[in-house]
């Protein structure tokens, strides 16, 4: 049962993927087949899909494989430019998901390494596996989720109004 239920959420995402495409935000089709796979789970009409031992590696493998391949050695020319800027971006923003994480925690009452994790700029897949590693994956991958698709639909409405107004180019 659990193989046909697999494909239920395979049809879902690859749907939702397929129609998110024509939205044309940027990494559409990951939003879509997130949306598309977290409607059949909240849903609750189908069991959770059971991935087979070893595919969410191979997944992970893929994505790595993909994001490392836009690395190239222009790259490294201009990592001589953005050193600098890449330092300062990532101590601020961990500092930052740390404060937020702590603050939130404190504030809302919820669990301390949830918070933490789901304030963290890590992508949604990386800080769901050390969530899980920790208990609180679902959770974690909630926030990410929730965070990735307000990103994906917010900023480039922005960058637009921002370009329209004649305050950036691009």
């Amino acid at each position: 049962m659990s193989n046909i239920n697999l494909i239920y959420y395979l049809f879902a995402g690859a749907a939702f993927g397929l129609l998110a495409l024509k939205t044309g935000i940027p990494a559409a089709p990951l939003a879509g087949a997130l949306l598309g796979a977290s409607i059949i789970s909240i849903s609750g009409k189908i069991e959770p899909a059971h991935w087979p031992s070893g595919t969410r590696t191979i997944l992970e493998i893929g994505i790595g494989t993909i994001i490392g391949t836009s690395l190239t050695k222009n790259s490294l020319v201009e990592l001589q430019t953005l050193w600098k800027p890449a330092i300062l971006i990532t101590f601020t923003l961990v500092i930052t998901g740390l404060a937020i994480g702590l603050w939130t925690s404190r504030l809302l009452k919820v669990d301390i390494i949830t918070t933490i994790l789901g304030a963290a700029p890590g992508g949604i897949s990386g800080m769901s596996l050390v969530g899980s590693e920790y208990g609180v994956g679902p959770a974690v991958a909630t926030l990410h989720a929730v965070r990735l698709i307000t990103v994906l639909l917010i900023l480039p409405l922005v960058v637009k109004t921002l370009n329209l107004l004649g305050l950036i180019k691009s």
